[in-house]
């Protein structure tokens, strides 16, 4: 068994969870995000791809149902007890979905019983399955993701680490980029130095981008070599135990335009305005109100995204993204103990001109504190 976090932590995580299924009025949770089996049992796969459930009961029992190639995989990876892994026979014709309805009877469970859809642990097929077998569900997806948004002394530490891999990983971009660079030997720096700190694969692909591609927000699978004359936009994460730490900078190679220098500097502003209004009991709302405030007094707005970073914990694939998000209006209550990843973007289609700077932050009761030891300043090569 190898897992990340000591005894203590697992079982304070299941007593929360329990106590939460209790005062939902559940007999039983049913539970398909991958980030939830992680954080409540260490349980590590992406065997989420297929059907796979994990039932916390009232009474606190934890029970996994999965394929077969997932067996050792709980057994390495998790605190569960060899008799709560349960295996769901496949065969042309089987039927997962009754499996675990019949696993929730031979458990004893005749209450109601919630379950997580909002995750791409569970297909919209695997749902309607889902919903045949048990029709009488209620919907809790944010039951176990509200626990998981307050992280402890220990998932804290984890974060330090992806934070500092982050770091490290710009460091090795900078020095592959320049006049000529390939973009493929950059991501490889960058990638490299997450591995070599002894990270993992991030929930999305890093983002890379120059020239007219400096524009985009995701990443696509062109490669150029930089002009002497460009702009190079990153976004990427050092993950460690799953664990993210989400950064985002543009580099401008050769001679910065003036565009580029205003821009940056309205960036480097409105990151540090979001930082001010990250204090504990105040709505998410407020940070996106800040960055756009600064944007628009400096013309901006045309130029920037209606969203302005999200939450960071331990993800899966598809993304790395923690919700909730910044957008504007969002009456969610930032507390002490959350991560956020905040990132300013400018992505000016008229000039054909991109501007971005990012890092992830820590609340306090003090208020924010930086993860990054990087500094703001516009980066040129």
């Amino acid at each position: 068994m190898t897992l990340h976090f000591d005894a203590a932590e697992y079982t304070a995580r299941q007593a929360r969870a329990t106590q939460a299924v209790k005062g939902a009025g559940l007999d039983a949770l049913l539970m398909f995000a991958p980030e939830s089996h992680l954080w409540l049992t260490g349980y590590d796969t992406f065997g989420f791809a297929m059907f796979q459930a994990m039932v916390l009961t009232a009474q606190g029992d934890i029970h996994l149902l999965t394929r077969m190639p997932d067996l050792r995989q709980a057994q390495y990876t998790s605190t569960l007890a060899d008799d709560h892994i349960h295996i769901w026979p496949e065969y042309e014709g089987c039927d997962p979905a009754g499996d675990l309805a019949g696993l929730l009877t031979d458990l004893g469970i005749s209450g109601p019983v919630g379950f997580e859809s909002d995750t791409a642990g569970l297909t919209d097929r695997n749902g309607q399955r889902l919903r045949a077998a048990l029709p009488d569900l209620l919907d809790h997806s944010d039951l176990i993701r509200a626990l998981r948004r307050i992280k402890s002394p220990a998932e804290i530490a984890m974060h330090r680490r992806a934070a500092s891999l982050s770091d490290d990983a710009l460091d090795a971009g900078l020095e592959a980029t320049h006049a000529g660079a390939f973009e493929g030997d950059i991501l490889a720096a960058m990638q490299g130095a997450v591995f070599k700190g002894g990270g993992d694969y991030a929930g999305n692909e890093f983002i890379i981008g120059s020239g007219a591609g400096a524009l985009l927000c995701r990443y696509y699978s062109g490669r150029r070599h930089l002009d002497s004359s460009d702009q190079l936009t990153l976004e990427w994460s050092g993950t460690y135990a799953r664990y993210h730490a989400a950064m985002m900078r543009t580099v401008v190679i050769g001679a910065p335009q003036d565009v580029h220098k205003r821009m940056h500097e309205a960036c480097a502003e409105a990151i540090i305005a979001c930082e001010t209004a990250i204090k504990p009991g105040a709505p998410m709302g407020d940070v996106y109100a800040a960055h756009a405030k600064v944007f628009d007094a400096r013309g901006l707005s045309h130029a920037r995204l209606q969203a302005c970073g999200y939450g960071m914990g331990a993800v899966y694939n598809p993304i790395w993204v923690d919700f909730p998000m910044f957008y504007e209006g969002n009456p969610l209550l930032m507390l002490a103990g959350q991560v956020f990843f905040l990132h300013m973007i400018l992505m000016d289609s008229d000039s054909g001109l991109a501007m971005t700077l990012g890092h992830s932050v820590l609340v306090t009761d003090q208020g924010c504190k930086r993860l990054s030891r990087q500094p703001l300043a516009l980066l040129t090569r």
